[in-house]
């Protein structure tokens, strides 16, 4: 794939090393200049100039020195008798300026001065003369254009200030490439300057480096890097296999969990893809890795079977048996590891508009663990990308472009792209135009919007980072960019260790590692509650909304899905926003002598804080659920009218209202049910929530969030997890009617008062509950 050349970047130094500056520390006296009292010609005070050191703040010795350096500049021209000093005669050394002593002290103090602003972690650079490129902290509490002043001071000098600025209370942020004397050069710098530090590497340089300083690189981080045990989480990577020995990936990878679908295959990764994928997954963007200087440690690891690469050709319709198999052959070889989340990033032709496949739905079969031999499994899917040519369309051309087959699939999390990637430090490109701001659709990602049946799941569920490109200002066309792509592993002949990579596939891979983390974090949840856990912590950024601004709520789903999930989210209650996890079983039909009828309903008392809602009374007050199984799957079409015939049942969730009974809910949810088959009608109380019954009902993965007041929250204290039909009912001759499935409901109130405490009454009502 073509890639715009890249600048060369300077690369002696890196964050983390140690290096003797040879200058004395922040903590020793900074200096002043004293001159003495002696009433001459003013050369001749210059020259009985003296240094005296001070406990004093850098930056007053600097305007002092400033002061005297301009009075010397502005004095020098005059002839002098004296140009020189005085030199002893044999000692072989050249003479030296009149004054050569005083402007390097200047120099120095200068150095200093900007050493004092160092914020970062590591040292200062050592090499003074060498360009990098440095975040600067400007003051802009007197000064609000300080970045526009700064930059035409800094230009003055022949400097390069990027465009990107960043805006903070108080503070504006800028970057400049220049080596530190140049820095120190800068008119007026220090009158604004808050805090330096070093500008991350962006993708180009870390390329840039030759391949002996990559592997410098490497063996930095991996001083830092403690890996996961054997028995930890998974990402199984079913691709094009993956390289172990890269130094980044051997010690998370056991031998004997890089597989193949074909036992004659070779497990090596010939084509490059599974190897990058497995970088991401492990690490997410190596430049977050390479730039920091902190101990790492991994709470997964990494699996291949490969599936496909050179020379390795499949009908088509047999990928679904062979993600089977592959999935089969991991689970023998590691048969301890249930917290395995399947990263497929191989996709074909989308021409399903959101009908099953037989390859989606060999995935939601094996995901729903049919053959009751196996566990239930977690499948995260990429989306599928435009080519290249279709890019330069970018957006319109993303919203008919359909999710390529498997992502229709019902059990799997389905993996869309969007970027946040701005940043570019790549010389030569200054005219070319970033495709996609920041928090909005990446230009690789598909979507469903084209879906003629809107009855089909939301896809993709989730978008996580699929990278940036750039328009070539003469033809229109769209370029990678290496500074908007994501770092991640290689291993080739010419010994490099890094490469870019993006599109869809990075983001599934992101994904996974969401998934994997998480089931580090609670290694005893079912695979759909780490699904339902993703997508109950995804939001949409402002950009999003503004992308299809003037559109309905389905069509920013089919787009983004749920949004960008958050692994704090996730992962973590705060005291203004608490969730709880309910995991159970449920049967949803049973067979009578007459017909196959609902069975059970249940019911879940929440236990709200009633006293700390009554006190925040209209406040406003956001519940949000998400409720995810898995279906088993009936993908044969001929014949079928409804999508019932495909899923085996469904499950829908409801809300006491404020104003209902008990027994008043009960009622309506029976009847709810019921009118399920026709499609529901939206009611008064849709108002309150984002989605709508109508909307939230599409495939296994239900998510909705209702906002009204406090008050109104506080009576709303139960929630219904109620059947609905499928070919488990419909199909009485096949034998399921009397199956039970699994379900998660993830639950969370929130609200703005970050004083409110609302979790702790709510662990205090689980633990009295569960005690009786």
């Amino acid at each position: 794939m073509y890639r715009l050349a890249t600048q060369s970047a300077p690369h002696s130094w890196r964050p983390g090393r140690k290096v003797d500056h040879g200058h004395r520390s922040s903590n020793e006296p900074s200096c002043r200049f004293v001159e003495n009292n002696r009433q001459s010609e003013p050369s001749k005070h210059l020259t009985d100039l003296r240094v005296v050191p001070v406990q004093r703040h850098p930056c007053q010795a600097l305007r002092a020195a400033n002061k005297i350096s301009s009075c010397y500049s502005q004095r020098k021209a005059r002839p002098s008798t004296t140009p020189f000093s005085a030199v002893v005669l044999g000692s072989g050394k050249k003479p030296r300026p009149r004054h050569q002593d005083l402007i390097e002290g200047i120099s120095q103090i200068r150095l200093a001065s900007l050493k004092s602003f160092w914020s970062d972690a590591g040292s200062f650079p050592a090499e003074e003369d060498i360009e990098y490129w440095w975040e600067l902290w400007l003051s802009s509490e007197n000064e609000p254009e300080v970045a526009s002043l700064f930059q035409a001071d800094a230009q003055s000098l022949g400097i390069t200030v990027a465009t990107e600025k960043l805006r903070f209370p108080e503070r504006m942020v800028v970057l400049a490439r220049a080596s530190a004397n140049q820095l120190k050069s800068i008119p007026n710098l220090f009158e604004h300057l808050a805090e330096v530090r070093l500008a991350k590497l962006l993708s180009s340089e870390l390329l840039e480096l030759p391949a002996v300083d990559q592997a410098e690189y490497i063996d930095e981080a991996l001083e830092r890097i403690t890996v996961a045990v054997p028995a930890s989480p998974s990402v199984c990577h079913l691709d094009t296999g993956v390289n172990r020995a890269h130094p980044l990936l051997q010690q998370s990878i056991d031998e004997n969990h890089v597989l193949t679908v074909n036992p004659s295959w070779s497990a090596s990764d010939r084509v490059g893809h599974g190897t990058e994928m497995a970088g991401i997954a492990l690490y997410g963007c190596l430049t977050e890795v390479l730039n920091q200087t902190h101990v790492i440690s991994l709470s997964h690891r990494i699996e291949s079977v490969k599936i496909m690469g050179l020379g390795t050709t499949s009908d088509p319709a047999l990928w679904g048996a062979m993600t089977q198999q592959a999935a089969n052959r991991i689970a023998i070889a590691s048969p301890e590891n249930n917290c395995r989340s399947f990263c497929l990033t191989v996709t074909a032709q989308a021409r399903d508009e959101g009908y099953p496949s037989s390859w989606s739905a060999a995935i939601d079969q094996s995901a729903a663990a049919m053959d009751e031999e196996s566990s239930h499994r977690l499948f995260i899917i990429s989306a599928g990308n435009l080519s290249i040519e279709q890019r330069r369309e970018y957006p319109d051309r993303n919203f008919v472009e359909g999710i390529e087959d498997p992502g229709q699939s019902w059990n799997a999390i389905t993996v869309g792209g969007y970027t946040e990637k701005q940043s570019i430090r790549q010389s030569g490109l200054e005219e070319w135009e970033r495709l996609a701001v920041g928090g909005s659709l990446s230009p690789a990602s598909r979507t469903s919007r084209i879906w003629e049946d809107k009855s089909w799941p939301i896809k993709p569920e989730i978008v996580m980072e699929a990278g940036n490109m750039l328009r070539n200002p003469t033809t229109g066309d769209a370029d990678f960019a290496d500074d908007l792509s994501l770092l991640t592993t290689r291993l080739d002949h010419n010994g490099s260790l890094l490469t870019t990579t993006g599109d869809t596939s990075a983001a599934a891979a992101l994904a996974s590692r969401f998934a994997a983390r998480l089931w580090a974090e609670y290694p005893r949840l079912w695979p759909e509650t780490i699904r339902a856990l993703i997508v109950h912590s995804a939001t949409w950024t402002e950009a999003m909304h503004q992308m299809v601004q003037g559109t309905s709520r389905e069509t920013l789903l089919r787009t983004f899905g749920y949004g960008v999930p958050n692994f704090d989210s996730a992962s973590r209650s705060a005291n203004h926003s608490a969730t709880m996890i309910i995991e159970s079983q449920i049967q949803p039909f049973v067979k009578t002598t007459a017909r196959v009828k609902t069975k059970d309903m249940h019911f879940h008392r929440l236990p709200w804080p009633s006293e700390v809602l009554a006190d925040l009374g209209e406040a406003e007050v956001r519940l949000k659920i998400t409720l995810s199984y898995f279906i088993q799957p009936s993908p044969g079409r001929r014949g079928w009218t409804k999508k019932h015939r495909y899923q085996s049942h469904g499950l829908r969730f409801d809300v006491k209202r404020p104003a209902d009974t008990d027994e008043e809910f009960r009622k309506r949810l029976t009847a709810s049910a019921r009118e399920e088959d026709e499609g529901y009608q939206s009611d008064r109380d849709d108002r309150k929530w984002v989605m709508g019954r109508n909307l939230r009902c599409k495939g296994s993965v239900h998510s909705d969030t209702w906002i009204g007041t406090a008050a109104d929250l506080a009576a709303a204290n139960l929630v219904a997890v109620v059947p609905v039909t499928g070919w488990w009912k419909e199909r009485p001759h096949l034998g399921y009617h009397d199956s039970e499935t699994r379900y998660a409901l993830i639950i969370s109130i929130e609200t703005d008062d970050v004083q409110t405490d609302l979790y702790t009454p709510i662990e205090n009502a689980i633990a009295i509950s569960t005690i009786i």
